[in-house]
Parts: structure tokens; C-alpha cells; sequence
């Protein structure tokens, strides 16, 4: 299973996703793909989008903790890392 949440796609990248994925709202993209299509999906995505596109790509993998994170260009939410466990950052607290 791949997630792929975006700030903005180029046209041809959305229309191209269209293909492989449904889309249940604007630049959200769900799919059920095999692990083998996703992962050339996703390096597609990774290498067809621009930064101002704020991809943020879930997919799922074979071994702990189950899943990937992947992000490129300024998506609106960070992605932060700890003890080997990607999390996404909904906050930042000042201390």
C-alpha cells in the first residue's frame, strides 16, 4: 500500500497517479499497488516532482516497523526520526 499526500502535483504527475491510485480528496492518493510497483512509483514521484510540490509518501514494507516515510520539497508537516523509528512532527514546542 502506498499514501501519497502533496502540497501541489504538476499536472502530469497527477494525471499519471491517476492511473495507479484513487484519489478520495485533492493531492491525497491511496493505492493498493505491490511493493514492486510502489517502489518504482515512488522513486518516479521523487524524481518527477519539484520541492514546491511538499510530497509526503507512506509505504508499507515487509519489515519493522512496517512502513516508510518518505518526503521531498516542504511538505507541511516534518519528518524526524528517533531510535530508527520515522515519525511525522505535529508540533513543535517551545521550551
Amino acid at each position: 500500500m502506498v499514501v501519497v499526500i502533496a502540497n501541489d502535483l504538476p499536472p502530469a504527475v497527477r494525471g499519471r497517479m491517476k492511473l495507479w491510485f484513487v484519489e478520495p480528496r485533492a493531492n491525497i492518493f491511496v493505492s493498493g499497488i505491490k511493493d514492486s510497483v510502489a517502489n518504482d512509483v515512488v522513486q518516479y514521484l521523487l524524481k518527477s516532482c519539484p520541492a514546491q510540490s511538499g510530497l509526503l509518501i507512506f509505504q508499507r514494507i515487509n519489515k519493522a516497523p512496517g512502513f516508510m516515510i518518505w518526503g521531498q520539497g516542504d511538505p507541511n508537516k516534518k519528518i524526524d526520526e528517533i531510535s530508527g523509528y520515522q515519525l511525522i512532527v505535529e508540533k513543535i514546542l517551545n521550551q
